[in-house]
């Protein structure tokens, strides 16, 4: 008997191939301009907005966008002016957001235990269909901002002095960036949860690189493996009755070391025979916006 016969399965593997599309492809703009970990500091932030929903009944997945909304604001302005590192902004969002979302969290009801691990590593067998019909419109928008925006995002991304000549709204699209990203957050926090979300977002990104060259088509790969890690996450997690958010990130992790050790074996045997490899740099697509 296939567990996929009952509804709530059914919206959790949906709930999680909508984060599995979502994540890489607003990953791949942070990969590029080396901010993979921004993901983890707005988890953070997005936590503390759970606990004020908790707090004070109000919607946790609303309030977790709006918190994550203002870090992410907060921590681009921050690194626009160059007041202080990113590194120490990053360690604000960290402790800061983390910190005052269990606080918060834990005040909230007797259940607070449960809602905290819930939030932290993902819950999709609990999505319901208001939090489906959520996901489903944030997905939607976070990849239309990918897809849509994807020359001037890469532009600003690539070279952000170069795009601000240009004539870009380089301050604009860096707000939308941060903002889209923040939402994706709180996209994955059902499927994954919100400290593994930033693994979903870096992950299939760092997989495709190996395999492709051109921004578009990385994107695209990204997406693809992101797809499988999530939907295959699910499906192995009822089978062996472990956390699907876990399991979502271990697939995919074993995805990126299965591909590594792969194109290791094909260079190899190129370099025996004597062919050249067309690029012996995964990051080389990173130049060419195709």
């Amino acid at each position: 008997m296939s567990l996929f016969q009952y509804d709530f399965m059914i919206r959790a593997l949906i709930g999680a191939l909508i984060t599995g599309a979502a994540a890489p492809a607003i990953g791949i703009y942070l990969v590029q301009r080396r901010l993979s970990l921004i993901g983890d500091g707005l988890g953070h932030v997005a936590l503390t907005g759970v606990g004020v929903g908790l707090l004070t009944n109000q919607s946790p997945v609303l309030m977790a966008v709006l918190a994550a909304a203002v870090g992410a604001v907060v921590i681009e302005l921050v690194r626009e002016r160059g007041r202080t590192s990113g590194d120490i902004a990053l360690s604000m969002l960290f402790y800061g957001g983390i910190s005052g979302g269990v606080v918060l969290v834990n005040l909230s009801d007797a259940q607070s235990n449960r809602s905290l691990v819930t939030y932290l590593f993902g819950s999709p067998l609990t999505t319901s269909r208001q939090d489906l019909t959520v996901m489903l419109v944030l997905g939607a928008i976070v990849l239309g901002v990918a897809v849509l925006l994807r020359p001037w995002l890469f532009a600003v991304c690539h070279d952000e002095e170069y795009a601000r000549v240009s004539g870009l709204p380089v301050r604009a699209l860096n707000l939308v960036l941060a903002i889209t990203t923040a939402v994706t957050v709180t996209v994955a926090m059902r499927a994954v949860g919100l400290l593994l979300v930033s693994a979903l977002m870096v992950v299939p990104v760092a997989t495709a690189q190996q395999i492709t060259r051109g921004f578009k088509v990385t994107m695209l790969a990204a997406v693809v493996l992101g797809l499988l890690a999530s939907g295959g996450g699910v499906w192995l997690s009822t089978r062996i009755d472990t956390g699907p958010g876990a399991t979502v990130v271990l697939l995919a992790i074993a995805g990126f070391f299965a591909v590594t050790v792969g194109v290791a074996v094909v260079r190899a045997v190129r370099r025996r025979t004597g062919a050249q490899p067309q690029s012996e740099n995964g990051y080389r697509y990173a130049y060419v916006d195709k």
